[in-house]
C-alpha cells in the first residue's frame, strides 16, 4: 500500500473501487448465488478498496442478521484482508482490534480502543467494557 493511501483523487483517475457492505457480505456469505458471483468476479479482477466502516458494518451485519461467532468473523475478516488487490485503512489498526475482538472484545469498542493514542484516556460508561478491555491492553479506561 502507498504511504499515502488513501488518496484523493479524481473520479476518472481513480481505479480503485470502494466496495459497499453488501458486496462484502456478498462475498462472504455466498447466500445470493448471482450477487455472490458478481462480487467474487469484481474483487477479483480489480484493486479494491474497503473502508473500516464498511468493515464495522459487515461485522454488524454478519453477527446480528447471520448470528456468526466472533471466532468466525475474524477467521473471515482475516481472509478478506489477505487478498493481495484488497486495501484497507490503518491495516495495523484493524490487525490490532481483530486481535482484541478475537479475544472477546466488541468489535467496534476494539475499533475505538485501538484508535486511541498509546497515552490517551477513554471514557465509558459500560463497566463490562472496561473490564474486559483494561485485562487485554494496558490503556487507560474509566467510567466518568
Amino acid at each position: 500500500m502507498p504511504p499515502s493511501w488513501p488518496k484523493r483523487v479524481a473520479t476518472s483517475e481513480c481505479r480503485v473501487i470502494w466496495l459497499d457492505t453488501n458486496v462484502v457480505i456478498r462475498f462472504l456469505v455466498n447466500d445470493d448465488k448471482t450477487q455472490a458471483t458478481k462480487a467474487q468476479a469484481l474483487i477479483a479482477k480489480n484493486e479494491v478498496y474497503l473502508s473500516l466502516t464498511v468493515l464495522l458494518e459487515c461485522e454488524w451485519v454478519l453477527r446480528g442478521a447471520y448470528d456468526f461467532s466472533q471466532a468466525e468473523i475474524a477467521g473471515f475478516f482475516r481472509a478478506l484482508l489477505g487478498l493481495e488487490n484488497l486495501h484497507i485503512a490503518a491495516p495495523a489498526v484493524v490487525d490490532e482490534a481483530l486481535r482484541l475482538y478475537a479475544n472477546g472484545l466488541d468489535f467496534a469498542n476494539a475499533l475505538h480502543l485501538v484508535q486511541m493514542p498509546a497515552a490517551g484516556r477513554f471514557a465509558s460508561f459500560d463497566r463490562n467494557l472496561i473490564k474486559r478491555a483494561g485485562r487485554q491492553q494496558a490503556r487507560a479506561l474509566f467510567t466518568p
